[in-house]
């Protein structure tokens, strides 16, 4: 077995970056880098590079960015560049003649203990889910999505008020070292590949994280107070939790919530879910059941984040 594979690497955001640094700090000689192709964005339509091309350049490390996975010409590419294992983190599904070229395999990077949380959400959704624990995993890819066989895992305790921008950078670093430690692994043949079929779905069954859409962003105030908690901390900062505050001319001003405090105590009005409570100057706090939110900072549509006594500076005399 060689001590020092070829590697060929997929990734295109800041998640990946961590795992290609690490693998290029471990010493391993990286055979190209595969990301998606620019593309035009902002007002002036100028190209937009992915955070892995940046990385990739500036380490002068061989760059690809094909527009198909099975065009012949790349797949070509790849069979020149002889890769002995191939890593994939948060980049697009393979197809088969892509995963199944190296002889070691190609593995993936997940932010959940699979197959829990299988999907392209799982830092959201495990949050928005109230879980305490989450972790990393790393698995063989096969013709399906995150159904591989799992070969290293990581567990990482969920912070009681960490939000889904928090845990996701520290997965990224957790997942970084789990990526070496799998490529480690496979080379020295102490990775014993697990099928997710043989892990047991405990008494809550499987969940799923599949992509966050519109609706999933919109606050639900009618439940408890802890899983509208969750549910903003799983959206912040990324995509965002909405709600409406209602205005003194009955028309409603569209907010996402940022930054919060929770209690289980209800203002001193009796208040219906959803409904603010707000002295115009230092504090505003929207009623759910059992509770309230204590908003400290939220950005109204087409506006900067503000705190809150700014927002109430500015917006205050309109809230009914």
């Amino acid at each position: 077995m060689k001590e020092f594979p070829r590697i060929v690497f997929f990734g295109t955001p800041e998640f990946a970056v961590a795992s290609l640094d690490a693998i290029v700090k471990a010493g391993f000689p990286v055979a190209g880098v595969v990301t998606v192709p620019d593309k035009p964005a902002g007002r002036g339509l100028t190209l937009s590079q992915s955070a892995v091309k940046k990385y990739a350049v500036a380490h002068n490390l061989p760059l690809f960015q094909p527009e198909r996975l099975k065009n012949d010409e790349f797949h070509q590419t790849l069979v020149n560049l002889n890769p002995d294992i191939q890593v994939v983190v948060a980049f697009r599904m393979l197809p088969e003649l892509v995963w199944g070229l190296p002889p070691l395999g190609t593995f993936n990077l997940h932010a959940s203990l699979l197959p829990q949380y299988r999907g392209a959400a799982p830092v959201n959704w495990a949050i928005i889910n109230g879980e305490t624990v989450t972790g990393v995993t790393t698995f063989f890819i096969n013709g399906e999505i995150d159904t591989g066989a799992i070969l290293l895992q990581e567990p990482v305790q969920i912070h009681p008020a960490e939000n889904a921008g928090e845990l996701h950078d520290r997965l990224m670093n957790i997942g970084a070292d789990l990526v070496v430690k799998t490529v480690q692994g496979i080379i020295s043949g102490a990775v014993s590949p697990l099928p997710q079929a043989l892990v047991s779905a405990g008494s809550t069954g499987y969940k799923q994280a599949p992509k966050i859409q519109k609706s999933d962003t919109i606050i639900n105030w009618d439940r408890d107070i802890k899983d509208v908690g969750n549910q903003i901390r799983g959206l912040t900062p990324y995509p965002g939790a909405n709600t409406r505050i209602r205005q003194k001319n009955g028309s409603y001003l569209e907010v996402e919530i940022g930054s919060f405090s929770l209690s289980v105590e209800r203002p001193q009005e009796k208040l219906i879910p959803g409904e603010v409570c707000t002295d115009r100057k230092r504090f505003l706090k929207i009623s759910a059941k059992n509770g309230y939110i204590d908003v400290l900072s939220l950005q109204p549509a087409s506006k900067n984040m503000m705190n809150i006594r700014d927002f109430l500076n500015g917006f205050g005399a309109l809230v009914a």
